[in-house]
């Protein structure tokens, strides 16, 4: 292939001459230092390409040389548990070269292609193998097996296979014959391009809900395995921290983390805190679960704009093996940033806020590539995207929260004034909410119970009315309301406090099951009943609300193991045995 001139260089943009024989989104090679970047135009004989690099120090009429191929991840054993730069690059292998910082023209280094891995191959010579078909397990932790699958497009009859054994990444272990008697070799690894959405045999409808032990999400605002979700928030609203509980607790079999645009810190917090994790139910460490993204705001832009990319690439990659894979993408914004940044050095016309015009559509893109699905290989997957959003100001109008909010099902809207008041997570009851409740109604009455979204609906109803409550109390007082208004407040009180506010740091709160959840829910609305009839009966107010009752149903979160679920049913006895003498005293 004929080489590339640079011509002009504008920070991560290149443009080069004699370019006509590149294809776009090829993946080529820039400079003396051969920095990776992608072509994104071609104009006859002009290029332009966004270097994923550094280009300091490059100049005018170095050479271009393409690779004749898209910009692609190596999917393979090793990405479990491994930290990536945007492009796939492992940290740690850089670190070791470098010494921590990331030196230009190191090459699209990738998994390890010389470690060795046992492999237990599952089919014979004369199998016929199809596009997915799993062939063989690496052990790759003891959490996940590895399944090698057929590449999609490619088929055919077994003609040469490996005994069980130990290989790296480039050894072939099987050799297929298609029906134009064409051979492909069929190594551990496969080659995807990162802006292609992998094949599946269908799209199933989403039924089943992704547990994440939280209780504002898990009985408020449900998000579903293979939904579509975005957390919204200003700065020191936790969203990070938010994230953080989701990929720890969550019920998905391996988590995906990008870290896009995020401050040093903030990355640095995820590398040091996630390797000491332990994954609560199997006792390992978390890591053994979990490929870590980290592109953080002093990298390359261009990068920034791909590590989305990289991410949903590799969660389809396990999804397709048949796991159910959570992405935490952290965040968006900064994404759009990063798109913002390249379109102005390309002189594209600006639309709302200078980002681009087609930053919705690059949005959907992304979000469309969630899904539960049935796999070329007959197994049920999901791909479930959690994505954080950092409004400047907070600004919820802004175009990336705006767009965003027309592409996912669960808007998780962070609130400064709770977060400010230490309520955590600092999830507005008022303004979130989830698309999946209705999908998900015969999850929850199979396996939580059949009034479940029932008693959820009526909870959030009585946090509305004393939210317009609320608005009468600041002009006038609470004493000027009647008993069972002023009732709402306390028993509101009791579901913020009670049930929506949840600590992280404390071993009972930080990971409640969906079962205890519902009987705290349950046991609010009971006491909120017995209360409630109370007052109906001409009982005040002062004597309905009793400080050792509603003191214990608020701290029952705390108090209550989460393997001792009875002890609910003893406050629920003490609820009623306070409530019928009370009602007998008055009676007499």
């Amino acid at each position: 292939m004929t080489n590339g001139i640079i011509s002009m260089i504008n920070g991560p943009v290149i443009k080069g001459e004699n370019m006509s024989n590149f294809k776009m989104r090829e993946m080529v090679m820039v400079g003396e230092k051969k920095l990776i970047g992608e072509v994104i135009s071609i104009d006859g004989n002009i290029g332009t390409i966004q270097v994923y690099e550094e280009t300091e120090g490059l100049r005018v009429e170095e050479p271009i040389i393409g690779t004749g191929k898209p910009l692609s991840l190596k999917l393979g054993p090793g990405m479990i548990g491994n930290m990536f730069d945007g492009i796939e690059r492992p940290l740690k292998k850089i670190n070791e070269i470098s010494n921590n910082f990331i030196p230009e023209g190191i090459g699209l280094l990738s998994i390890d292609p010389d470690k060795k891995w046992k492999v237990s191959i599952d089919v014979k010579k004369g199998d016929y193998l199809k596009p997915g078909d799993i062939y063989g397990v690496v052990k790759e932790t003891s959490l996940i097996d590895h399944k090698l699958m057929v590449p999609p497009h490619k088929e055919g009859k077994v003609i040469e296979v490996k005994e069980n054994g130990e290989y790296n990444l480039e050894e072939i272990l099987i050799r297929l014959e298609d029906k134009n008697n064409k051979n492909h070799k069929l190594k551990m690894y496969q080659e995807w391009p990162i802006r292609n959405p992998r094949p599946v045999k269908e799209r199933i409808p989403i039924d089943k809900l992704l547990i994440t032990g939280q209780r504002v999400l898990d009985m408020f605002f449900p998000i579903a395995k293979g939904g579509t979700s975005a957390i919204p928030g200003g700065f020191g609203t936790g969203k990070t921290m938010t994230q953080h509980q989701l990929a720890k607790w969550s019920d998905a079999d391996i988590i995906v983390y990008i870290g896009c645009g995020e401050r040093g810190n903030e990355m640095t917090e995820v590398l040091e805190d996630f390797p000491d994790l332990i994954d609560p139910k199997t006792n390992e460490p978390i890591m053994k679960r979990t490929i870590l993204i980290a592109n953080t705001s002093n990298m390359p832009v261009a990068a920034r704009e791909a590590s989305i990319y990289t991410g949903i690439t590799m969660a389809e990659y396990f999804r397709d093996m048949g796991y159910h894979v959570a992405i935490m993408a952290d965040s968006t914004s900064r994404w759009a940033e990063a798109l913002r940044e390249i379109s102005g050095r390309l002189e594209e016309m600006p639309a709302e806020e200078g980002y681009p015009a087609y930053l919705p559509s690059r949005l959907a893109e992304f979000y469309e590539r969630a899904g539960y699905v049935n796999t070329l290989n007959d197994n049920e997957g999901s791909v479930t995207i959690i994505g954080a959003v950092s409004p400047a100001g907070g600004d919820f109008s802004e175009p990336v929260t705006e767009n965003t909010k027309r592409f996912v099902n669960v808007f998780l809207a962070l609130d400064r004034e709770l977060a400010y008041s230490r309520h955590y997570p600092a999830i507005n009851w008022l303004t979130s909410y989830s698309g999946y409740t209705k999908t998900l109604d015969s999850w929850y009455s199979d396996n939580v119970s059949e009034d479940a979204l029932d008693v959820r609906n009526r909870m959030l109803q009585l946090l509305q009315e004393e939210e317009k409550l609320q608005e009468i109390v600041m002009l006038v007082g609470e004493d000027v309301l009647p008993d069972n208004q002023r009732l709402i407040l306390e028993i509101s009180k009791v579901i913020k406090i009670g049930f929506l506010q949840q600590n992280a740091f404390h071993k009972e709160d930080t990971f409640v099951p969906i079962e205890k959840q519902y009987k705290m829910l349950k046991t609010i609305e009971h006491l909120y009943n017995r209360s409630n009839d109370a007052t109906n009966k001409g009982i005040p107010i002062s004597q309905v609300r009793n400080d050792e009752i509603f003191n214990r149903v608020i701290k029952m979160k705390y108090d209550i193991p989460n393997d001792k679920l009875e002890k609910i049913d003893k406050i629920n006895e003490k609820i009623d045995s306070f409530y019928d003498s009370l009602e007998r005293k008055y009676s007499e």
